[in-house]
């Protein structure tokens, strides 16, 4: 899987999101403070892994900030990105099972490195439900986004 990978911070949480990645087999597009030359402010950096998700060069996306939710935030605003704060491994598959969540957003001020390895066991292990009412909710978001691009 082509995963896309920010962080307005070049931190050890987020060089062990990619390394992490890459040894589960990924391929790791880097974004941010993690390549050099590209912007590094949360919302530049966040927004370019998204893109990458919502163009079709990603898979999925990891966004990183000091706290997550700006990244979250702004990974929110690309067309058919469905970002989750996770702080947890449940939260993490919840935003995978009933929001078919596609991009992943962390603190890097609060995921330790053992807590990373859990988020992403759960991450990586969930699968959008098929049930009918989580499929309706996941269907309105993309009504929500269609009404909001023609605006």
């Amino acid at each position: 899987m082509r995963i896309a990978v920010s962080s307005d911070i070049d931190e050890p949480v987020a060089r062990t999101v990619i390394d992490e990645l890459r040894l589960r087999g990924h391929t790791v597009l880097a974004y941010g403070a993690l390549r050099p030359g590209d912007r590094r402010d949360w919302a530049w950096s966040a927004e370019a892994a998204a893109q990458a998700v919502s163009a079709g060069q990603a898979d999925q996306a990891v966004v990183c900030c000091w706290t997550g939710t700006g990244a979250s935030i702004a990974a929110n605003k690309l067309p058919g990105v469905r970002a989750a704060l996770c702080t947890d491994a449940y939260t993490a598959d919840g935003a995978r099972r009933w929001n078919d969540a596609n991009a992943l957003a962390l603190s890097l001020r609060l995921t330790s490195e053992p807590l990373l390895k859990e988020i992403l066991d759960a991450w990586f292990a969930g699968a959008p439900s098929r049930e009918a009412d989580d499929l309706a909710n996941v269907a309105h978001l993309h009504d929500i986004e269609g009404v909001r691009a023609a605006r």
